[in-house]
């Protein structure tokens, strides 16, 4: 190819090239036209909805609350939404549950704690389409401030725990958004079990609930469970504050195991070791020592023991009783039944709101107890469990699985989830359990037990140095360890005894659940150290 030719494909490839550019410029202008007009043709919608808007100072977010004002205005409770209440206008906050948009209107189910109640937002001359949209488009979980008429409603709202009314919103402002995208859905969380498979509708499993606790904490079940394990708590300290109980705080990181056995934590303690306590044990027997008669605490208590249950907790909340007898241990039996009796019977009186929506998604027979508390002896218990055809020496301990053959047995035979067995063999029993003087092989110790499981274990506690000294060295306990509680009898100490209760079964079990995890707010076992 000659020179000429060259130069004359390079020209024309150049103005191909040329040509392709002012191509593409020209269809870029033209984009960029089409952007501009669609941006001024939306500015101009915004300008003129914004104009239209009569409503637009009706509903917004507002800026984060840092305290920057006082405002005058009382803010009306859910569960206090009621009939008598209706054609007020109120103010409320409480969490968007739910929210249903429909034409020119849009419902919400405004949630507090474990009350709801349903809310309407509607195009009129109290809101424009604007506010119904933005209402609409509120995501769940938000937090919001709504002003509101109350209206009563001719249907019931079986949805809503506030069944009679419904609030027909003036305005509403954001106070704090939630993110669109929830870790879990509370309705999926509060559906039982069975209701999910058959409809083939989500439920939530118990790991996916643990690792999102403060959403799961939200759903209905778990609020109506904690208040009512606070209630378990105030009638536990209000019932021996009358019987003349003292409470008292006990330290929770000692110089030797409280029950002598391995499941203990050991923590550094600056150049030695502590360990975390197993039970405020020791320290409630000194407090009798020290003349202070009945005392009582709740506080954490500590086990290392790598079971994975659905009983057990690394960390369980204690309630610990213990007390100075006259003559006979039967005279604490008597007290720790009754302080349960009156914490069932105050359960039973004042937190069946509680107990009706935790039976909604978990179904369980009214929990039964006696008065007189039952009280058997651990000889009768092994005699009704052989009767049923289990094998058991004389002086075994109770399997967990015969623990719950014989709560079966107790309550076909007397009709009570609740009762006592008295008198275990000496050899299951920790060191500082008083022998029973007649029959050297038992004790006067006793467990508690909640539809066939243990919720409380307790003894007559040896009161004498000498003897503790020796029943300390046959479990092989360092007694150097130890010298602080056994010297804490060489002074003169009356005859006293006690009990654990672990509040977390205490809750379960009347409740009728299934899992400790359920009554526990963070639970702690060998594989869950979070959140």
């Amino acid at each position: 190819m000659t020179k000429e030719e060259v130069r004359g494909a390079t020209e024309e490839e150049q103005q191909a090239q040329s040509k392709k550019a002012l191509k593409k410029q020209q269809k870029e202008a033209e984009k960029a036209a089409k952007k501009a007009e669609k941006q001024a043709k939306l500015a101009a919608e915004q300008q003129s909805t914004e104009e239209d808007d009569f409503a637009k100072d009706r509903y917004g977010v507002l800026a984060m609350v840092q305290s920057q004002q006082k405002l005058d205005r009382t803010l009306v409770r859910v569960q206090d939404l009621t009939p008598e209440k209706a054609d007020q206008l109120i103010w409320l906050r409480a969490r968007v549950h739910t929210s249903r948009a429909k034409g020119k209107q849009c419902f919400l189910v405004l949630r507090q704690q474990q009350f709801n109640v349903q809310a309407l937002v509607a195009v009129g001359d109290r809101a424009s389409k604007q506010m119904v949209k933005f209402a609409a488009n509120i995501t769940k979980e938000s937090i919001v401030d709504v002003e509101a008429l109350v209206r009563k409603v001719e249907q019931k709202i079986e949805s809503c725990s506030q069944q009679d009314v419904e609030l027909h919103i003036e305005r509403i402002f954001v106070i704090s958004q939630a993110e669109p995208r929830l870790p879990l859905q509370l309705e999926d969380a509060v559906r039982a079990d069975g209701e999910g498979e058959e409809e083939g509708r989500a439920t939530v499993n118990q790991d996916t609930r643990l690792d999102n606790r403060v959403i799961d904490l939200r759903t209905t079940t778990s609020q109506a469970i904690f208040r009512l394990q606070s209630g378990v708590c105030q009638l536990f300290r209000d019932t021996l504050t009358k019987k003349g109980f003292v409470e008292i705080q006990t330290p929770k990181i000692i110089s030797a195991a409280s029950e002598g056995g391995a499941n203990v934590f050991t923590v550094s303690y600056f150049k030695t070791s502590a360990y975390l306590a197993q039970s405020p044990q020791l320290y409630k027997q000194m407090c009798i020592c020290a003349d202070f008669d009945k005392v009582f605490c709740v506080g954490p208590v500590f086990r290392a023991e790598d079971s994975n249950t659905h009983r057990h907790l690394t960390e369980f909340v204690g309630l610990d009783i213990e007390m100075a007898f006259n003559y006979h241990y039967h005279e604490v039996i008597d007290s720790i039944t009754d302080t349960m009796v009156q914490i069932f019977k105050g359960l039973r009186d004042n937190f069946q709101t509680e107990i009706q929506t935790v039976n909604k998604q978990f179904p369980s027979e009214p929990f039964k107890f006696l008065e007189p508390t039952l009280r058997l002896e651990f000889t009768e218990a092994v005699a009704m469990l052989r009767e049923a055809g289990v094998e058991m020496g004389d002086e075994d301990d109770l399997s967990t699985p015969n623990e719950k053959l014989l709560g079966r047995l107790v309550k076909e035979k007397y009709d009570t989830d609740f009762y006592v067995l008295d008198k275990y063999p000496l050899a299951v029993r920790p060191f500082y359990t008083m022998p029973d003087p007649s029959n050297p092989k038992y004790s006067n110790s006793y467990d508690m037990f909640m539809r066939g499981e243990e919720i409380l274990s307790g003894a007559q506690r040896i009161h004498d140095a000498q003897l503790l000294t020796e029943r300390a060295l046959h479990h092989q306990i360092d007694l150097e360890k130890i010298k602080a509680y056994i010297d804490s009898f060489r002074y003169g100490a009356p005859p006293h005894g006690g009990g654990g209760i672990g509040l977390e079964r205490v809750c379960m079990l009347y409740l009728g659940l299934h899992n400790v995890r359920q009554t526990s707010m963070f639970p702690r076992d060998p594989k869950r150290l979070t959140p």
